[in-house]
């Protein structure tokens, strides 16, 4: 018989509505059966595409013995993390702080007021590898709770005021310098892998917000040991198993230092930040296997991840059959049977496919031949071996097709959303296609459509029905989207859209008491702390991205409480920045732009004509990251005057393009060869 969690839309929530524990969603009704039976409380939180999450589910959650042990002892509730990053982010740091590390599943016990007093992650149905099992875990926290009640107060009372000191964070004195950059870099050059890439050992992480900072750095300082750490990693990760190789797209990270064998999951957060990253090493250095990655990936997004209706799907599985990586994984065999001995040959040579494999017998496509030396070792020309790999690619995805895929979470998130709204928008304007421009005003006209309430932007969409109060990262990378959506089809809406958000960020997040954005709104449901997490993690905190997004908004319109905010915001992550670098990746490009003189770019004319947008492809010929660019039609000027497009006249009857720094304009232009003259100097 189902549980409570039939109700909900959330894939994560919904594969444990079968289970024989009585699970509660996040809610009032949980916490008062907690109250009223006088148990603790089973927080339980994880999400779909995580791997050990299932295998917990499989061994402990039905298990039908573990389950009654659960349902007599305790309240149970499950949670979404995507859905619920509040809620994750209190509870994963206090794991942290009792056990010391974290992770998913997450355990942790706590009372009916939702106070922490043990936790953990990933237990065993049985003892193992000095891992107690969960049976003895549950019986022994339910006969404390039960006889020692006076420690257990002791116990919420010390983690709960540790919570309410974490999330208070203190805006430094010192001032906002360039020497921040080179600590930063200096800390990053100190563990960076020089033979495979990437930061440590194993496992290795994309981490693309450390590499933006990189190439920014790079552009700042002329530093070409920046560059290099940049090119290295993304040439071996492109290479690499964590790349798919026939679909495109990455899995989530690499288990081992080569970026050879990935956890299979695909989020839609790392391929959004990784097409920007790989799309502006292309523009710094003109690699066109860096365009080749941009658009095998947003082809991947288009083509399996994104809804009828305009959004993007939040991630897919690493298992099918209940098999991780099942579904990218091959024999040689196989492939020659599909392409015959000749092609055969030259594909399995070039991806590595050998009897032996790389994994569990078979093997992940990899590229340890390039196709200049698979052409070599067969007497081959290259536009010959280009030409077998890049049909045999298209012969092989389609087979694979035909295999059980991996489940696919169909839930569409605001935040992760920006974040490939961005990416197809951005793409679209560096890379002249007009298709990925559609994509991005799709996905935009969705977002504000579906994913608001009257003016409050939601959290999470799913058939039809979208719910829960966006927190500040929904806002900030919705924001952030908008704007490279406004710069790359120069449809005015969209920048009148994010300023109206902002607004309304700076209403629901910003408190005047502390001077400093919480992770949520001021309308949301009271907790035992209000969450800040001021990391950027896997996904950029929605504090640094709101002090980016505040910093460009207020070159555009003036607004000097904007610029105050993210000062005050930078300010509160200036030591992170300097000490903790890979932590804080996002804050590190806010900081840039706020350091630089940006260029302000104003183009004045019909926005479909085609002397309109060559002005404003001009503008993305090169990496220059610091700009914001305003578009107007005199024809249709807009309802709100920015300060950057008053009183700017097209020359002579023409599009026209003005580029100024701090409100001081060049003459006006109508040339893109003019104009890229003065974007570089």
């Amino acid at each position: 018989m189902p549980n409570r969690l039939i109700n909900e839309t959330s894939p994560y929530l919904l594969q444990h509505a079968n289970n024989p524990v009585e699970w509660f969603p996040w809610g009032d009704e949980a916490f008062q059966q907690a109250r009223e039976r006088d148990v603790p409380i089973l927080l339980s939180v994880g999400y779909s595409s995580c791997h050990w999450c299932h295998v917990m589910e499989r061994e402990s959650f039905e298990n039908e013995k573990i389950a009654a042990l659960m349902n007599e002892k305790y309240v149970s509730i499950k949670v979404d993390r995507e859905e619920r990053p509040d809620v994750d982010s209190i509870y994963m740091t206090a794991v942290q702080a009792m056990s010391g590390h974290g992770g998913w599943p997450m355990t942790v016990f706590m009372t009916p007021a939702g106070e922490p007093f043990y936790g953990g992650t990933y237990f065993p149905p049985e003892d193992r590898g000095g891992m107690p099992s969960f049976p003895r875990v549950l019986q022994a926290i339910s006969d404390e709770y039960a006889n020692n009640k006076s420690e257990i107060a002791r116990v919420t009372s010390q983690l709960v005021g540790r919570l309410k000191q974490m999330s208070a964070t203190v805006r430094s004195l010192d001032p906002l310098t360039d020497g921040i950059f080179d600590q930063a870099f200096a800390a990053i050059a100190g563990q960076f892998d020089d033979q495979h890439g990437g930061l440590g050992l194993q496992p290795k992480f994309p981490q693309p917000m450390t590499y933006e900072f990189l190439l920014r750095y790079y552009v700042r300082t002329g530093n070409s040991d920046a560059l290099e750490m940049v090119e290295t990693t993304l040439d071996k990760m492109a290479r690499g198993g964590i790349y798919d190789q026939l679909g495109g797209g990455f899995h989530r990270y690499s288990t081992d230092t080569f970026w050879l064998v990935p956890h299979f999951e695909k989020m839609l957060y790392d391929n959004a930040l990784l097409v920007k990253l790989y799309l502006h090493a292309h523009q710094v250095t003109g690699d066109q296997s860096y365009r080749t990655v941009v658009e095998e990936t947003l082809e991947y997004i288009k083509r399996e991840m994104t809804s009828l209706e305009g959004g993007f799907y939040s991630a897919q599985d690493a298992d099918s059959e209940g098999v991780e990586g099942k579904f990218f994984i091959w024999r040689p065999e196989q492939i020659v049977k599909l392409l015959g001995d000749e092609r055969g040959n030259v594909v399995n040579h070039h991806y590595g496919v050998t009897n032996v494999g790389n994994f569990e017998g078979r093997t992940i496509l990899h590229v340890p031949h390039s196709v200049q030396e698979t052409a070599a070792h067969f007497g081959l020309s290259e536009n010959e071996t280009q030409e077998i790999i890049d049909e045999s690619r298209t012969v092989l995805l389609t087979e694979r097709a035909n295999r059980i895929a991996p489940m696919r979470d169909d839930k569409a998130l605001t935040v992760w959303n920006g974040l490939m709204l961005r990416a197809y928008a951005e793409a679209g304007a560096v890379l002249n296609r007009p298709d990925y421009v559609a994509v991005a005003q799709k996905s935009a006209a969705f977002l504000l459509s579906e994913l608001r309430d009257g003016n409050r932007v939601l959290r999470t969409f799913k058939d039809g029905q979208a719910k829960l109060k966006g927190y500040l990262d929904d806002y900030a990378c919705l924001i952030d989207g908008l704007i490279a959506l406004h710069e790359a089809d120069l449809n005015p809406t969209w920048l009148k859209e994010a300023d109206d958000l902002a607004q309304s960020m700076i209403d629901l997040f910003w408190d005047p008491e502390t001077s400093q954005f919480f992770d949520t709104g001021s309308d949301h449901e009271s907790l035992i702390v209000r969450p800040r997490d001021q990391s950027d993690n896997a996904v950029p905190s929605g504090i640094s991205m709101a002090a980016e997004v505040l910093l460009k908004l207020s070159v555009i319109t003036d607004n000097r409480d904007y610029q105050t905010k993210a000062v005050d915001s930078l300010r509160s992550a200036r030591e992170m920045m300097a000490q903790f670098p890979t932590g804080a990746g996002q804050w590190l490009t806010a900081l840039d732009f706020y350091l630089s003189t940006p260029k302000e770019i104003v183009i004045v004319g019909d926005p479909q004509s085609d002397a309109t947008l060559e002005l404003a492809g001009a503008v993305f010929a090169t990496f220059n990251p610091n700009h914001v660019l305003v578009a107007t039609d005199p024809q249709n000027p807009q309802n709100v005057q920015y300060p950057l497009i008053a009183d700017r006249p097209m020359l002579n009857g023409l599009s026209t393009a003005y580029v100024c720094e701090n409100y001081v304009c060049n003459l006006p232009v109508t040339s893109t060869e003019n104009l890229a003259k003065q974007l570089i100097n």
